[in-house]
C-alpha cells in the first residue's frame, strides 16, 4: 500500500511538471522544401524539422521521392518486403515518403535509413498545423537505435503529401530539394548559443548521452569561445512548487528557497538516494560557476568544471555533494570557491534567488524561440536546434549560424565540411605560377573573391580575372604583367607608379600582359635616321654610329664633328664668363652710386642744423628777433 502511495506521489509531481510544460509556448522549427517537378505541384513549401537524426545545417540536398508500395507507414523493416531505397551509381539520392501513424517517428526514420534512404518525409494524416516530430522517452520504447539515426527528417502537411502521392501514382517523377543553408539566422559575426542541461546523471541513456556530448564537445566549444567566435550561456530548467503543496514532504525534499525552485527526484523515488533538492543545488552551483568565470573573462572553464564533476562526483559513488564539487573547483587554476558560495546564497531562506529567478525567466520563449521544456535543449541565435545531440551535428549547426566567409577555421575542417576549392579550384580564377587563387572555402560551399596577398589587393570578378593593384603590386608575380630577361637585361611591363594595368616598356610593343615584342627601330625608321648614321637593332633598344670622326648625339638624332663640338663648348664657356663679369661690374656701379647718394643726403641734413641755407634770405638769427 505504501509503495502505491509513493508511486502516486511521484506521478503527481511528474504530472505537475508535465502540465506546466505543456501550457508553455512551443515553437515548431520549420524549413523550406522546394518541389522542382512535376510542374503541377512545383513551388516552395514549409516542412517541420524532426528532433532526431542529423539535419544538414548549412547544406542542401536534392533527391527523387519514392512512395513505397508496401509498408507505407514504415513501422516494419523494409527488407521483409524486399524493398530497397539505395541510389544507383550517379543517380539522385532517394527521399522516401511515408505515412504518419501506428509507430514512433524515430522508428520510421530508422527503418528508412536501414533500407538506404537519404531522407525521410512523413506525410501528416491530419489537417493540422505542422508539429515537431520528437523522439520517444526511454522508459516507453526500446530506444537503442535512437543514437544511430543519421538521416534528416521532415514532416509535410497532409495536402502536400497527398499531392506528391497523386503525382507518383500518375507516373510523374517528383524531385525535391531541401535547403538548410538559411535554417538558422546569422545577425552578426558572432554566434550566440545556449545549452539547457542538468547536473543529474541518473536519468538513464538520455543522461549518459548528455554527459558524453559534454565531454566530446568541450574542445570545440572552448576553441570557439577563446577565439571570440561564440557567446555561450548554460541554463538549467526549474519549476516552482504549487502553493497547496508547500508544506508537503515531497515539496521540501525537491525544492529550495521556500518551494520557489524545484527539480525532479533523480530516481523518481522519494525514499532512497538523492532527491530533487540535491539536483537543484548542484545546478545552481554550476550556474554560479559560469557567472563567476564569465565575469573574470574565462567562461570556457565551465566546460572543464561540468565534465570533471560528472567524472569525479557521480551519484552512483555517493559523491554528488558540495565537498566533491569544491575539490573539482579548487583543481581549476584561478577559481575562488568563496565567490561561488556567495553567488549561491542561502538556499534555506524564504526569499528569491537572483540566479534561479533569471533561469526561470529565461525558460519563457521570446521572439522566434518557444518555451524550453525538453532536456537537453540547444538554442542557436534564438532558434531551437533540431537534431542529434552529437559533436559534429551540433558543430555544423553552430557553423551555419555564421555569415558566409566569417566562419572560424574549426568550421572548415574535413569532418565538418567538404573543401570545394580542391576540385577544379571551385571554378574560380587561379594563378598557378604563384599559387594564388580567388576560391575561398566556406562552410556553406565556396565563394570566388579576389584575394589580398602580402598587402596587395587583387581586383576583378573572381571567376575569370583578378589583377593586382596598388604600389606594391609588382612584387607579386610582377603584377601579372609580362617580364623577360635576355642577354643580362631584364624588362618588365609592370610599373610601381601605376596602381593597375600593364604597359610594355620603351622599345617593346604588345598587350603588356602576356606578350611584349621588341620594336625594330631601324626597320620602322623611328630612330638613327640622320645623314651618315648607321643603325643596328638590339633587344629592347638600338645602336647608332656615325662614319669617320663624327659623334652621334642620341637626344637630337644627329652626327657632329668632335672638334666642332669642342669649339662650340669653349665658346659657350667664354660667353658665360664674360656675361658673369659684365653682370658683376654693373652691380658694383649701382652699389657705388647708391652709397654716394646716401652720403650726400646725410651731410646736407647735418649742415642744415648749424648754418643758414642760401635759399632762405629772410632768415635772421634768433637773438636779433628778440630785440
Amino acid at each position: 500500500m505504501m509503495k502505491n502511495v509513493r508511486w502516486l506521489s511521484v506521478m503527481g509531481w511528474v504530472m505537475v511538471w508535465w502540465w506546466g510544460s505543456c501550457m508553455g509556448r512551443f515553437v515548431v522549427e520549420k524549413n523550406n522544401l522546394r518541389v522542382t517537378s512535376p510542374e503541377s505541384i512545383r513551388g516552395i513549401y514549409e516542412c517541420a524539422l524532426g528532433n532526431f537524426g542529423v539535419p544538414q545545417y548549412g547544406g542542401s540536398m536534392a533527391g527523387s521521392v519514392v512512395y513505397p508500395k508496401a509498408n507505407q507507414k514504415a513501422c516494419k523493416n523494409f527488407e521483409d518486403f524486399d524493398i530497397s531505397f539505395r541510389s544507383r551509381a550517379a543517380g539522385l539520392p532517394t527521399f522516401v515518403l511515408v505515412d504518419r501513424g501506428d509507430c514512433y517517428f524515430t522508428l520510421k526514420a530508422w527503418n528508412a535509413q536501414r533500407a538506404g534512404a537519404a531522407t525521410i518525409l512523413v506525410a501528416d494524416n491530419r489537417p493540422e498545423p505542422l508539429i515537431t516530430m520528437d523522439a520517444p522517452e526511454d522508459e516507453t520504447a526500446d530506444a537503442d537505435y535512437l543514437q544511430n539515426i543519421t538521416i534528416p527528417s521532415a514532416l509535410l502537411s497532409r495536402s502536400l503529401g497527398s499531392a506528391i502521392k497523386a503525382a507518383i501514382e500518375h507516373g510523374e517523377p517528383v524531385h525535391i530539394s531541401l535547403d538548410w543553408r538559411e535554417a538558422l539566422p546569422h545577425p552578426n559575426d558572432r554566434v550566440a548559443y545556449e545549452l539547457w542541461t542538468n547536473s543529474n546523471d541518473e536519468c538513464g541513456s538520455k543522461c549518459d548521452a548528455q554527459i558524453r556530448f559534454l565531454k566530446r564537445f568541450k574542445g570545440a566549444a572552448q576553441i570557439l569561445e577563446k577565439g571570440g567566435y561564440t557567446r555561450f550561456t548554460p541554463h538549467y530548467i526549474t519549476w516552482y512548487c504549487p502553493e497547496a503543496f508547500l508544506a508537503s514532504r515531497q515539496c521540501k525534499s525537491q525544492c529550495i528557497n521556500g518551494g520557489r525552485y524545484c527539480a525532479p527526484d533523480p530516481e523518481q523515488d522519494f525514499s532512497r538516494g538523492y532527491n530533487g533538492r540535491d539536483v537543484i543545488v548542484q545546478n545552481l552551483r554550476q550556474a554560479c560557476f559560469f557567472r563567476v568565470m564569465n565575469d573574470s573573462g574565462k567562461p570556457w572553464l565551465w566546460w572543464d568544471y561540468v565534465t570533471d564533476f560528472a567524472i569525479r562526483c557521480p551519484m552512483k559513488q555517493e559523491k554528488y555533494n558540495k565537498q566533491c564539487a569544491d575539490q573539482v573547483i579548487r583543481s581549476l587554476v584561478g577559481v575562488d570557491v568563496n565567490k561561488i558560495d556567495k553567488c549561491i546564497g542561502d538556499i534555506e531562506a524564504n526569499t528569491e534567488n537572483p540566479v534561479l529567478r533569471d533561469e526561470q525567466e529565461a525558460q519563457v520563449g521570446k521572439g522566434s524561440r518557444g518555451d524550453v521544456t525538453i532536456l537537453p535543449t540547444i538554442v542557436i541565435n534564438n532558434r531551437q536546434y533540431r537534431g542529434k545531440l552529437e559533436r559534429s551535428a551540433v558543430l555544423k549547426a553552430l557553423c551555419s549560424g555564421f555569415r558566409e566567409t566569417t566562419e572560424p577555421p574549426i568550421c572548415l575542417t574535413e569532418d565538418i565540411e567538404t573543401n570545394e576549392c580542391l576540385q577544379n579550384n571551385g571554378g574560380c580564377w587561379e594563378d598557378k605560377a604563384t599559387n594564388i587563387t580567388a576560391c575561398r572555402d566556406t562552410f556553406r560551399g565556396r565563394v570566388c573573391q579576389c584575394p589580398i596577398v602580402q598587402g596587395v589587393k587583387f581586383l576583378g570578378d573572381g571567376y575569370t580575372h583578378c589583377e593586382a593593384s596598388g604600389a606594391l603590386r609588382c612584387g607579386i608575380n610582377n603584377g601579372g604583367c609580362w617580364k623577360h630577361t635576355q642577354m643580362g637585361r631584364t624588362y618588365s611591363a609592370c610599373r610601381d607608379d601605376h596602381s593597375k594595368g600593364c604597359k610594355c616598356p620603351p622599345g617593346f610593343k604588345g598587350d603588356g600582359l602576356k606578350n611584349c615584342e621588341d620594336v625594330n627601330e631601324c626597320e620602322e625608321k623611328t630612330a638613327c635616321q640622320c645623314r651618315g648614321c648607321k643603325c643596328k637593332n638590339t633587344w629592347g633598344s638600338y645602336e647608332c654610329s656615325c662614319s669617320g670622326s663624327l659623334l652621334y648625339i642620341r637626344e637630337h638624332d644627329i652626327c657632329i664633328s668632335k672638334d666642332a663640338r669642342g669649339d662650340v663648348s669653349w665658346g659657350v664657356i667664354w660667353i658665360i664668363i664674360m656675361g658673369l663679369g659684365a653682370a658683376a661690374l654693373g652691380a658694383y656701379t649701382v652699389y657705388k652710386y647708391r652709397i654716394r647718394t646716401y652720403m650726400d643726403s646725410e651731410i646736407r641734413a647735418i649742415m642744415a642744423q648749424y648754418m643758414p641755407l642760401d635759399n632762405h634770405p629772410n632768415t635772421q638769427p634768433s637773438s636779433q628777433l628778440e630785440l
